[in-house]
């Protein structure tokens, strides 16, 4: 939601406008008015289909994972379509950038939504989900530079910037699903692999271009660190209330990555704030959080992730709103 704050008489007439981001895992949607530089939310909506299920071996799209994805956006159109949206757009990213069947994804979502999807490249996603992530976050009074990391199934996305914008933006290859399918396959996952996972990860932030230790604050966005959140927070039901600008101390946060590693499936399972989709990849995903973290807690203000349920969605909703 925007605290903005207008003159009823001469405000202009709020846009609606809907935001969808097909990633690797989710695919989600935001419908809103948009009006004097700011979002009121109308409807925000995710679901696990696994669209990057088995990318990274087979450079093609599953079929089972087209048919989940083209379900998810026949629901999504149809709510568009009710909703009275004036401007819609619809984003892709890690998995859709190189699949050797991108064009039977592109026909099915157009068959549903009447446009195709955009393939933004790894620094137009880092700063949306950077304008996403940071609309609102003037009342927590944080400083700055901060580190926004989206992370995704098949990557993550590192941007850093301050109240001016972004200074330096990046996409990794390296997310939740992507890291699971290459290194962690046992149940509970074994050291020998947590140990390839982290070398994997540690290796992709070595070589990034943007500059980790100028950063003082860090900020996670996504459902990745959403659910990281919510575990951390002890939440019984996943709860976006009490996970947007929450705040997880560092040895939370490695007591819950620990865990999320090292407990089983059936362990994973039995916390309902952790989505069914999510079960098998978020101990990956909470492991990529940490060794971001860990890479630059010396340099932050405050030794912590601030958690933010605004992301890339918001961002795409609010450059839909300034179009003309």
């Amino acid at each position: 939601m925007s605290d903005a704050v207008s003159d009823p008489g001469t405000a202009a007439a709020p846009v609606r406008v809907a935001a969808v981001d097909c990633g690797t895992n989710s695919i989600r949607l935001l419908i809103a008015d948009y009006a004097d530089g700011g979002l009121t939310e109308i409807d925000r909506r995710m679901q696990i289909v696994r669209l990057g299920q088995g990318v990274d071996s087979t450079g093609a799209f599953a079929h089972d994972a087209l048919l989940r994805t083209f379900a998810a956006c026949a629901e999504y159109a149809e709510a568009v379509r009710a909703a009275g949206v004036e401007r819609l757009r619809f984003v892709a990213t890690s998995a859709a950038r190189d699949v050797s069947n991108r064009d039977e994804f592109f026909a099915g979502v157009a068959a549903r939504f009447g446009v195709e999807p955009d393939i933004i490249s790894g620094a137009e996603e880092a700063a949306l989900s950077f304008r996403g992530a940071t609309s609102g976050l003037a009342a927590l009074e944080l400083p700055g530079p901060y580190l926004v990391t989206d992370i995704g199934g098949g990557s993550t996305e590192l941007v850093l910037g301050d109240e001016s914008g972004v200074i330096a933006a990046e996409s990794l290859d390296m997310g939740s699903v992507r890291m699971t399918e290459r290194h962690l396959p046992s149940d509970p996952h074994s050291v020998e692999e947590m140990a390839a996972a982290t070398k994997d990860v540690d290796e992709l932030l070595d070589s990034t271009v943007v500059p980790l230790s100028e950063a003082r604050c860090l900020i996670g966005v996504a459902g990745t660190v959403t659910t990281v959140a919510a575990v951390a927070l002890g939440l019984k039901e996943y709860n976006p209330g009490a996970i947007h600008h929450s705040r997880i101390p560092a040895d939370v946060l490695l007591d819950t990555t620990s865990w999320l590693m090292g407990s089983t499936r059936m362990a994973r399972s039995a916390v309902r704030a952790i989505h069914p989709g999510r079960v098998d990849v978020i101990g990956a995903g909470a492991l990529i959080l940490q060794r971001i973290h860990d890479r630059i807690a010396g340099d932050l203000t405050y030794d912590e992730v601030v958690v933010s349920e605004h992301d890339i969605l918001d961002g795409v909703a609010l450059a839909l709103g300034e179009s003309t």
